[in-house]
């Protein structure tokens, strides 16, 4: 998988890739170009989003990442990201050793990994035959892998920027990660197209506020690289200082060291030396370090801690100084300092103003544009029960903390995620014994017999207990939807238990709720035994299990077995719950006993009894299960018989 330019639809779709680097752009002084593209390492979305919209704002023609790389990703697999208006893919990849094999046109590696993997995965990417340039962000990279991974850089003859980096930015060509911040701020300093200043920090945050510095001294910058803030940088202030003396299209350096190491006297030996000769406008920050007792001053950064005279802000200037670079008496004396280095580039001749060139107006994203009140999206789901949105979710309107203290049982879950109220505690206990009567009836039952099956036959217990839930309805947990409709319609309507029963026979159909293979009147069923007597001893009233009660005594009169069943009990005290609560209109009770509230908490309880003849199953190991043919008669339909084949 790799970026492409079209709207996703499918992971088979036509890559984009930057076309190969010259010959020119494969010189060692110049890191990134227009088509530079990267690896980046540990898959973080806004960074690489980020990324993507500096690439549409300066009109780049091909994405600058190439590649993500995320551990145990799966093969083929791709990440969604913008490219302006369009959609693109950008592959995701397993390895750092597949992603460069899949993109070898992308030479850069952006390690976003923590200072625990920082070292492997980098050493890793320097080893790659395409890669030119590491650049590593993490903060907290010991000593002792730094070194390491500087040696072989040097010896591999590549480029590595960092620890403790924001990375660098080539303005109007290529930016790393989050280098110089928000869109705004690129667009405020000019870095959609390229100036005439080299820039070297060893800071990362005053980077972005020297940007800003050079956006309104001089045309711009060309290129500015955050070398990070450990003592041992994998490249110096100077190493990168050179690499701008050696590219003609930056005419000023400018150069923002501070206290601790001696990083800057590299600096000032190649300006000695003539090995830049170019102008160079430098500051050592840290000077403030004096007004501190003690021999030794740490600041923010862990390099930045001032170890004797000589890695002081102050001895450093001055060497600088001496050495021919600009060096003004103080920070605020560096912005006139570039403005007059520029001034005088110009005046003779030797530079021309780059052209301010128009900026693409990046799309906005449509979570921000709707956060600020600019659009009107319409929702495409409604939800009444919960919201996950504060501090912690929230069920029916009540924070789960408040519902954890003080709920009782599921049953009060039930109450706020099904009704959206508090029911009383007689009414929630009802419902989990419910939950408890239902849970499981053995493994002969057509749901718990298909999840057994599915089981038997390799399925994953999700779709066991799927294919189990799935034969619930009319026949077999559905009664108690329809018991529930059929004795709030007697009772509400007032019909006699006598012509309720012979409504139905007429009618031709059973009434649901009523009759037992096994139980009857002399062999009654203990759990409904149950459930009545918690009810007369709880419930506030009793109506419809008394009209259902009824009913059984005119059902039972034709044959001692149609009892009224668990089903039958449960949908009547489902109503009682209902009517002696207080808590339902009529139009709720029609609505609840309409729409399968009670098929839901068959649905609830079963599922119980489906895991756990999943799990059963697979304890057991249990081999593919096959119906026994002398279980199925076998009918010859054109002539009639049996087939005794």
């Amino acid at each position: 998988m790799a970026a492409c330019r079209a709207p996703v639809r499918s992971p088979s779709f036509n890559a984009i890739n930057a076309e190969p680097e010259s010959a020119t752009t494969r010189d060692p002084n110049i890191l990134f170009t227009r088509n530079s593209q990267a690896i980046f390492f540990n898959f973080k979305p806004k960074p690489v989003q980020r990324m993507l919209d500096f690439d549409y704002l300066c009109a780049r023609e091909t994405p600058s990442i190439a590649a993500i790389v995320a551990a145990g990703s799966p093969e083929n697999s791709f990440s969604k990201h913008f490219f302006g208006n369009e959609e693109i893919a950008i592959g995701v990849y397993n390895t750092i050793s597949d992603a460069a094999s899949a993109r070898p046109n992308a030479d850069i590696f952006i390690n976003f990994a923590s200072q625990r993997s920082a070292y492997d995965s980098s050493m890793q990417a320097l080893h790659q035959p395409t890669i030119r340039v590491v650049a590593i962000i993490a903060e907290g990279v010991p000593e002792s892998q730094t070194k390491r991974l500087i040696a072989e850089a040097r010896k591999l003859g590549k480029w590595l920027i960092g620890p403790a980096t924001v990375g660098g930015i080539q303005a109007g060509a290529f930016r790393i990660g989050d280098t110089a911040g928000t869109i705004d701020n690129i667009v405020h300093c000019k870095l959609h197209r390229p100036g005439c200043v080299g820039f070297v920090s060893k800071s990362g945050g005053m980077s972005n506020e020297m940007y800003n510095v050079l956006s309104r001294t001089t045309d711009g910058l060309f290129e500015g690289i955050a070398i990070g803030g450990d003592a041992l940088p994998g490249s110096t202030l100077a190493d990168h200082a050179k690499r701008f003396e050696h590219n003609p299209q930056v005419k000023i350096i400018v150069v923002l060291g501070e206290i601790g190491g001696r990083d800057e006297y590299s600096l000032v030996d190649a300006l000695k030396s003539g090995k830049i000769r170019k102008p160079v406008v430098a500051w050592c920050s840290g000077t403030c370090a004096k007004l501190f007792a003690g021999d030794e001053v740490q600041f923010g950064h862990a390099g930045a801690k001032s170890g004797g005279e000589e890695e002081s802000a102050q001895a450093k200037n001055a060497a600088l100084r001496d050495a021919g670079a600009i060096v003004p008496n103080a920070f605020e004396g560096l912005e006139a300092a570039i403005t007059d280095v520029y001034r005088k580039l110009v005046e003779s001749g030797k530079h021309t103003p780059a052209p301010d060139v128009p900026v693409r107006t990046l799309p906005e994203d449509l979570v921000a544009a709707q956060a600020a009140g600019r659009v009107r999206v319409p929702t495409n789901f409604v939800t009444t029960i919960s919201d996950d949105r504060g501090d912690e979710p929230r069920f029916a309107g009540k924070p789960i903390s408040d519902v954890m203290e003080k709920a009782g049982g599921i049953g009060d879950i039930v109450s706020l995620l099904w009704f959206k109220r508090t029911l009383p505690t007689w009414a929630t206990k009802f419902l989990e014994m419910v939950l408890m009567l239902c849970a499981d009836h053995g493994p002969c039952v057509s749901g718990a017999h298909n999840a057994i099956v599915a089981a038997r036959a390799g399925k994953d217990l999700v779709s066991c207990v799927a294919s189990g839930m799935l034969t619930i309805g009319p026949r077999f947990g559905g009664a108690v939807d329809g018991a529930a409709r059929n004795f709030l319609r007697g009772k509400d309507e007032n019909i006699p238990p006598f012509d309720f029963v012979e409504q139905a026979k007429k009618a031709g159909i059973r009434l649901p709720g009523i009759g037992h293979r096994i139980k009857s009147v002399d062999n009654p069923d203990k759990r409904v035994e149950l459930l009545i007597d918690y009810a007369r001893k709880n419930f506030p009233s009793t109506d419809y299990l008394n009209y259902a009660l009824e009913v059984e005594k005119i059902t039972t009169a034709k044959s001692g077995n149609l009892i009224l069943n668990v089903d039958g009990t449960i949908a009547a005290l489902f109503l009682d719950v209902m009517k002696a609560s207080k808590m339902f209109s009529p139009a709720e009770v029609k609505q609840v006993t309409s729409i399968g509230y009670l098929n839901g908490l068959f649905l609830l309880s079963r599922t119980i009894g489906l895991v756990g003849h999943a799990l059963d199953q697979y304890r057991l190991n249990q081999p593919l299960y096959r119906h026994q043919q002398t279980d199925v008669l076998f009918v010859n339909e054109e002539i009639g018989y049996v087939d005794e084949q």
